[in-house]
């Protein structure tokens, strides 16, 4: 697993929850190191314990840890990078959803080592989508859910959305846009930070 992937976790754990927590999770998890380097691969099974070691420790199930770590990742200002890459996206919601089918390659750009799943956006009728999420990563549908959540504020859009396992390696996350211009959004400069 990417180191990006395992130190997000260990920012949200800490940002979050303070840096004793982080600490206690790296022992349940018995790390044997406190720290993720971003631009490591790690086996994938490390980050499977990690995340038990979380759920634990904070007492929460994974699919809601996972997509608490998907809101931080699109607006707590530490992951600010990630925000900006989603928001180059689109001027809209909308917008932001279309562009979603090519993330993972706009993700590519930036980390070239950086493999996310496969995401589908299906448009059934106006305002109502399907993203489909496939591939080995397991835990990015219910953080992908999270992801969408933050960018619906983030743009000021009322949106619905829910989390559907349709098989395994693979999620359905449905979307209902209720009002695209429900709220003031977050501001966005394209040239520099906001």
């Amino acid at each position: 697993m990417h180191g990006l992937i395992n130190r997000a976790i260990q920012g949200f754990v800490a940002d979050t929850y303070g840096r004793a927590r982080w600490i206690a999770v790296t022992h349940l998890a018995d790390l044997g190191f406190a720290d993720f380097e971003a631009m490591m691969i790690y086996p994938p099974e490390l980050t499977q314990r990690v995340l038990d070691a979380a759920v634990r420790e904070l007492g929460k199930a994974r699919d809601e840890l996972l997509e608490d770590i998907g809101i931080y990742l699109a607006s707590h200002p530490q992951a600010e990078a990630v925000r900006r890459l989603l928001r180059f996206g689109g001027v809209t919601f909308v917008d932001f959803l279309h562009s979603l089918d090519d993330l993972p390659e706009r993700a590519r750009l930036a980390v070239s080592d950086l493999a996310l799943p496969a995401l589908e956006l299906s448009e059934h009728a106006p305002g109502r989508y399907t993203l489909t999420v496939s591939g080995e990563h397991d835990g990015f549908g219910p953080m992908l859910l999270g992801v969408l959540r933050a960018m619906a504020d983030d743009y000021g859009a009322l949106v619905y959305t829910e989390l559907r396992r349709a098989g395994p390696g693979s999620d359905a996350l449905e979307i209902t846009l209720v009002e695209s211009a429900y709220a003031e959004g977050r501001r966005f400069v394209l040239g520099g930070s906001d």
